[in-house]
């Protein structure tokens, strides 16, 4: 027989699409023909594979070999079809059995000495291996990743020669089971915040309904802090959340990291970031930050410092929770459902409206710095706080202030709420959706529409504040929203020219 398939997986987004890798042998001067849209990464493997197989004791057919890789018009990159391409010109030359290769999957950068190297994006490829009912065999390296995907069968293998003894039936590879993750105990506690009782009930307000939030305050007022904190407020990811977590690290340069298992993310980017390291993209789209904080928190310090076109590109997401990627010949989707959280300084000089220290900026220069922030931008914020600097007899207290422990255990009895009432999150709720469950009592809808005059609002700031209300509501185990909800909710958005500084 002088033909062969192995089955592998190429990666598009946080998808993995099935690849047909066939070995055609045909007779003719010898020559080695690789089709099917390979990327440069792709068609070096020539050299790979030849040199592996030699190296691992076997025979490379001196015969006319063309190996596609199908479908035709997916982008194949990485060094990951290395393996599969092997093991199909094995079975085409008849050094392996041919109806052992039907059963499994294969991923794998092949050494030169045959030694298998870990590759990039196995639990997409694991999913993927599962839903077609197939084992999966990969690198050792990567085996505990791919073994997270629970009912998927991974065989992990350190090079070439062991998994064809495990083909020719020699010597059988053991499945991997993924490694169970202690309890972590990594998160930073709230009760290290001194003082800012305001903006620690804001930080409660934005875990229970998923908010976003802007801190506006002078340098050293703990900014930083809080939105440490915030991932130790969240409930605890579900199986199938960190699962998709896990998948777009998988997906990433950095790559699966054990240890961060079941944590919610917290990204925290350079002001100096690029609009691609932001949002994703490449000739190869890969996640950026805002996929990478997923399920988690995306902290933007000294928010004016970034690019504007980097600040501008976040609207989309911040309403969608996802981010499509589109080039020339291919279209990327990856999720972005994360909480932002961004703190700035109310000038230039930090220091405009510091009871001690007096500002330098001119306001020429505080409008312009202010300026950096679009309107657009502001309006998807649902609180914008001001954290003012605080007192000695604060930072010299002995009184331990409320620890994360307890305040994550309302957030999760008002998520609870949130769940059982509309099955989403009071962030996530639509126009029309905010209609049905945030319906203010008659004395709030009055003191709204006051605010709402006042204040300029927007019809998004507007359904804004109702959902931050409903979160206030739900977090005192209110039925209805009162009076009081929709007054601490404008409360929490007197900011950057509302009222604040």
């Amino acid at each position: 027989m002088s033909f062969a398939v192995a089955i592998s997986r190429a990666l598009n987004g946080v998808d993995a699409p099935e690849v047909v890798v066939e070995a055609h042998l045909s007779n003719g001067l010898p020559s080695f023909t690789l089709v099917g849209l390979p990327d440069t990464e792709v068609k070096e493997s020539r050299e790979r594979v030849r040199a592996a197989l030699l190296m691992a004791g076997f025979d490379f057919p001196a015969r006319r070999i063309t190996v596609n890789l199908a479908p035709a018009d997916l982008p194949k990159e990485s060094g990951r079809f290395d393996l599969p391409i092997a093991l199909a010109l094995l079975g085409a030359s008849g050094q392996i059995p041919l109806s052992s290769l039907a059963a499994y999957e294969f991923a794998g950068e092949l050494a030169l000495t045959g030694a298998l190297r870990p590759v990039r994006g196995a639990l997409p490829m694991a999913l993927g291996a599962r839903a077609a009912g197939r084992s999966f065999i990969l690198p050792q390296q990567n085996a505990a990743e791919a073994a997270r995907v629970d009912g998927a069968l991974v065989l992990g293998a350190s090079s070439l020669g062991e998994v064809c003894a495990h083909l020719a039936g020699l010597a059988q590879l053991q499945p991997v089971s993924a490694v169970p993750c202690s309890v972590c105990t990594g998160y930073p506690d709230l009760a290290d915040v001194k003082g800012q009782a305001g903006a620690r009930l804001a930080l409660e307000v934005a875990a229970a309904g998923g908010h976003s939030l802007l801190m506006v305050g002078p340098p050293g007022t703990g900014k930083s802090m809080l939105a440490q904190r915030l991932p130790g407020l969240l409930p605890a990811l579900t199986e199938g959340e960190a699962l998709e977590v896990a998948a777009l690290q998988s997906l990433s340069s950095q790559g699966f990291v054990a240890a961060s298992w079941g944590l919610h993310p917290f990204r925290a980017p350079h002001h100096s970031a690029s609009s691609v390291a932001m949002v994703g993209g490449g000739s190869d789209p890969r996640p950026g930050e805002i996929s990478l904080a997923h399920r988690g928190v995306l902290f933007l310090d000294e928010l004016p410092e970034f690019d504007r076109r980097v600040l501008e590109a976040l609207r989309e997401p911040l309403d969608s929770g996802e981010i499509r990627i589109s080039r020339a010949a291919r279209q990327v989707t990856f999720p972005a459902a994360f909480q932002l959280i961004a703190a700035m300084n109310p000038c230039p000089c930090g220091y405009l409206g510091h009871p001690q220290r007096a500002c330098r900026c001119t306001p020429e220069q505080i409008a312009r710095y202010r300026g950096k922030i679009s309107g657009p931008l502001l309006d998807r914020i649902d609180l914008l706080l001001e954290v003012p600097p605080l007192a000695v007899a604060e930072l010299q207290s002995g009184v331990r202030e409320e620890g994360s422990e307890q305040v994550s255990a309302r957030v999760l009895l008002a998520r609870q709420r949130q769940m059982a009432r509309q099955g989403k999150v009071n962030a996530a709720l639509s126009a029309a959706e905010v209609d049905g469950f945030c319906l203010p009592d008659a004395a709030a809808l009055a003191v709204l529409a006051t605010a709402s005059s006042r204040m300029a609002l927007s019809a998004r700031a507007y359904h804004r504040i109702l959902r931050v209300a409903r979160t206030l509501a739900d977090r005192d185990d209110a039925v209805g929203i009162g009076r009081a909800h929709v007054l601490l909710a404008l409360q929490m958005r007197r900011a950057l020219g509302n009222g604040a500084i």
